[in-house]
């Protein structure tokens, strides 16, 4: 089918051989997250000339989507560049999976730090008589106080340490 074209005519991709090659197995490979392997599709798809409507009408996405990760592409062309001719292909995949990740979400930091967390997790994983607590099985209360009290953090409600072991 013959498809007339809508929108602005967006900056042409070039692809390479190997970026080809690279894409195609990510988006073949049962591994791949599936937002990795759309967004593979549409920097094909985008290589092959079509424009950026057409590419999101083939996916029932938004036109923003597709190019968003056009200029997400275009950005790192340099940086493709120089990898294609100093990496091997594996560095080049990882280079281009870095390229099509996700980007750090908004919102609040997380409160507890990684170690924090574990250390946490360490704590309920010992008996309460350990620590000198007359009772058989850890509360969400005796943790958080017992984590206070060794220094792990400053403060957390017993409602936090319940969220952090996933429990209630």
């Amino acid at each position: 089918m013959l498809r007339r074209p809508r929108g602005p005519k967006p900056k042409a991709i070039r692809l390479t051989t190997r970026e080809r090659g690279i894409l195609e197995h990510i988006v073949r490979s049962s591994q791949s997250p599936q937002g990795l392997a759309l967004r593979s599709k549409i920097i094909l798809l985008a290589d092959e000339g079509l424009r950026n409507q057409h590419i999101a009408d083939d996916f029932d996405i938004y036109v923003q989507t597709v190019a968003k990760w056009r200029g997400r592409w275009f950005e790192a062309a340099e940086r493709l560049a120089s990898a294609e001719t100093e990496s091997t292909d594996r560095e080049l995949e990882q280079l281009i999976r870095d390229v099509l990740s996700d980007g750090p979400r908004t919102g609040r930091p997380p409160t507890f730090t990684p170690e924090q967390v574990c250390k946490i997790i360490a704590l309920a994983c010992e008996s309460p008589a350990a620590s000198g607590r007359p009772i058989t099985h850890w509360t969400t209360p005796a943790l958080a106080d017992e984590a206070v009290k060794r220094g792990i953090v400053e403060s957390i409600s017993p409602r936090s340490i319940g969220r952090l072991l996933k429990w209630g």
